[in-house]
């Protein structure tokens, strides 16, 4: 067998040519690299070199991309950790290193993709790249010089372009539509191995007289996965605790990345997104929409490639980091997006932390130091008072070790690298700081921490992270491991900030009934239901109305295809309660949760002392026809649905122009046909939407809008919604540009 191909994991395939020396990774989603090592697929190499032995991995030496960004919700191309595995862990990017050979990383697929993970990777290397993005991010003078000069010392002297590092592939597209037919192109990878498109997202490789084919598309119903299984968890709402959420590194199989969450006062704050981040919130009962907000360390995808499943919110959550990581991050995640750097805060309310002091957040103070590091990093010490006292948490991902950061200063005097001895002693200070609980990076090597430096640190608990190896003796000596889901609770709730919770979802549903009624619904009972825990199956009649208060629950209907998820603070069972209806679903803890259980009857005597039957029943049939589209039926609130609800219009039996810009219009009834050119590029359904073609993210779309035409069915029927409305919904926004940006490359 000259061409073996293998099934990594959902979306993630390996291809292989060892004749041809051609090993590819075709798929590249968060945590591809773990996969790869779960399968054997990355292996431990010692080779004897001049009597010495030298360790180094095997791996994949070319990635092959995904056409489009996103699929489900995720990113499909992420080449940051699969690149530096090839650089740095194979040493293909060492010098003198024996896998060294002149050969570099390969990037295989389209054009834009390719432009785009370039352009991301360079910013994921480097971040902020000269003085005046420094300058434009608030910090000049001898401050911006220091930080400079350590940047070029990690960088070993020079920022190179993204091209001096790795090599590309440019797969040549056909003109294939349904009306004409013309013959695929083939590129050639290496050494005799060719590529060819054979479909939107479908692959030939082929080798002499053998080929395999590979389908990076997702099914409607897949999703990427974790490389592991983490324990379900109840997370009591704390005054301030720190729940312990990844203390691994972007190699560790078994545990997440580096990351915290904080309680404070009952609320929900991420220290970090890595990947895979709405499996870790799953596992500890935590729905997205229940995050206040994140504090953001720098942009190294570890810490950083969890930041979509973030915008998959029905609301813009908090981003608290000090102007200069916010810029950096900015200009990754828009690099990887290919958007306009200014559509950052369409998906983020943007609070800027000031350095070396300590800032005011809804109580909490929050305190972000510089710490040297590849890219801009903030760590972060957070503080509440309580009685006489200060309770205080360190964050410290990422630190460099004492001795790497110490040769910077001893460089010969007038070296343009040479650091400030001074900012040596501070920033070591700032590490050393006491505090109740602290978090340390020490994944070692010459950007990572080391545990000896903390050894005579006087914090009453230190926590070692950023590692995927066991702790030694001599590091068990010095700090703590931690489990998944482990909390370290500082000040321990008096309250209960559930209820406070429960009472504001209330309001938000009913809000012309008075306090005394909502506390009627507030006094029943509470119950916690473990994941996998059904409410109630489809064509039943539930016996309760449920609120959700924390976790997440999904509904499903097979028949239909459809598997949607409602986040905390949902309603369920909403028109069995004042309709009597039966499910049109079965509902089934995605997580642990905790609902408020509202007998049936208790619900209709509360909507009927109300009067709320006749408002409640204007806008059922929209919620429920919202409810059941992909765009609407995830982690999309009550509130926000019935706003929506309200506001839609319904159109039958019009001719709708696609350059309508300003309306986005959802396909009620009947088919709607999308051509180019006369060429139909799609025949849309039920459920499915276009519009509102401002939001488009296609390259070259205003000066091709003339292209395309819309053709509806002559029983179609729409519901038309402004798309200023959709545009402040951030999961329902960012699953826009996903579809447009499949439905018009899909040419």
């Amino acid at each position: 067998m000259l061409v073996k191909k293998l099934s990594v994991s959902t979306g993630i395939f390996w291809v292989e040519v060892p004749k041809a020396n051609v090993f590819m990774l075709c798929g590249c989603p968060a945590d591809a690299v773990k996969h790869l090592k779960k399968r054997g697929l990355i292996e431990t190499i010692d080779k004897k070199i001049d009597k010495k032995i030298v360790s180094y991995e095997s791996g994949p030496n070319c990635i092959l991309l995904s056409e489009v960004l996103m699929q489900n919700g995720s990113f499909s191309n992420l080449i940051e950790f699969p690149a530096m595995q090839m650089l740095y862990l194979q040493g293909m990017g060492i010098p003198n290193h024996p896998n060294n050979t002149g050969i570099r990383p390969m990037i295989i697929g389209t054009d834009e993709q390719i432009e785009a993970q370039m352009k991301y990777f360079y910013r994921g290397n480097y971040g902020l790249i000269n003085k005046e993005e420094y300058a434009a991010a608030g910090i000049t003078g001898e401050t911006a010089e220091q930080m400079m000069r350590i940047k070029l010392n990690f960088a070993f002297g020079k920022i190179n372009p993204t091209d001096a590092i790795l090599d590309k592939r440019v797969i040549e597209e056909s003109e294939n539509n349904d009306e004409i037919e013309t013959e695929n192109k083939k590129t050639e990878i290496r050494n005799g191995v060719f590529i060819e498109r054979k479909d939107f997202n479908v692959y030939e490789i082929s080798y002499q007289d053998e080929s395999v084919e590979v389908n990076l598309n997702l099914g409607a119903e897949d999703r990427y996965e974790a490389p592991y299984q983490l324990g379900y968890h109840y997370l009591n709402r704390e005054y301030f605790a720190v729940v312990h959420s990844g203390e691994g590194d972007g190699w560790d199989i078994n545990r997440p990345c580096m990351a915290s969450i904080l309680i404070f006062q009952g609320k929900i704050y991420l220290v970090d997104a890595g990947p895979n981040i709405l499996t870790s919130l799953n596992y500890l009962g935590i729905s997205v929409n229940e995050i206040e907000g994140i504090f953001h360390t720098h942009a190294h995808d570890d810490h950083f490639a969890g930041l979509t499943t973030l915008i998959r919110t029905d609301r813009r959550f908090k981003y608290y980091a000090t102007p200069l990581v916010r810029s950096a991050i900015t200009k990754k995640l828009c690099a990887l997006m290919s958007i306009a750097e200014n559509n950052f805060s369409n998906f983020f309310d943007i609070h800027d932390l000031n350095f070396d002091e300590w800032n005011d957040v809804d109580g909490l103070e929050v305190m972000p130091l510089y710490s040297p590091h590849p890219v801009e990093t903030n760590l972060f010490y957070f503080r509440a008072k309580w009685n006489d006292t200060y309770k205080t948490y360190g964050h410290l991902a990422d630190v460099v070790s004492f001795d790497v950061f110490k040769k910077m200063t001893e460089r010969e005097e007038g070296d343009d690298l040479k650091v400030s001895k001074e900012w040596y002693e501070k920033i070591t200070q700032n590490y050393l700081i006491p505090t109740n609980l602290k978090k340390i990076d020490i994944g070692g090597g010459m950007i990572h921490g080391q545990a000896e430096d903390y050894r005579k640190d006087d914090s009453k608990k230190i926590v070692l992270a950023h590692t995927h190896k066991p702790l030694t003796f001599k590091e068990r000596e010095i700090g703590s491991s931690a489990a998944f889901g482990m909390i370290d609770t500082l000040i321990p709730a008096s309250h209960d900030y559930l209820f406070d919770f429960a009472s504001k979802y209330l309001q938000f549903y009913f809000p012309s009934a008075p306090q005394h009624e909502v506390n009627y619904l507030l006094n029943h009972s509470v119950r916690h239901f473990n994941a996998g825990t059904i409410l109630f199956k489809k064509g039943q009649n539930s016996e309760y109305v449920y609120l959700l208060i924390t976790g997440s629950v999904e509904f499903i209907d097979s028949q239909r295809g459809n598997q949607h998820v409602l986040p905390a603070g949902s309603l369920i069972g909403f028109y069995s309660g004042y309709l009597g209806g039966k499910a049109l679903e079965t509902y089934r803890a995605a997580s642990n949760i905790t609902v408020i259980q509202i007998p049936l009857q208790s619900y209709h005597d509360f909507v009927e002392r109300n009067d709320l039957y006749s408002e409640l029943k204007r806008v059922e049939k929209n919620i429920l026809f919202l409810e059941n589209t992909w765009l609407f039926g995830e982690v999309v609130s009550f509130p926000i649905l019935t706003r929506i609800a309200k506001a839609m219009t319904q159109t039958k039996g019009q001719e709708v122009e696609l350059s309508q810009k300003y309306i986005l219009y959802i396909i009620e009834e009947g088919s709607v046909t999308i051509k180019r050119n006369g060429t139909r590029v799609e025949t849309l359904q039920k459920g499915d939407f276009f519009g509102a073609n401002e939001i488009l993210t296609a390259e070259n779309w205003e000066e091709n809008a003339g292209q395309y035409s819309i053709t509806l069915s002559k029983d179609a029927s729409l519901f038309a919604i402004a798309a200023d409305l959709i545009q402040e919904i951030p999961v329902v926004y960012w699953k826009v540009i996903e579809t447009y940006e499949k439905r018009f490359r899909r040419v």
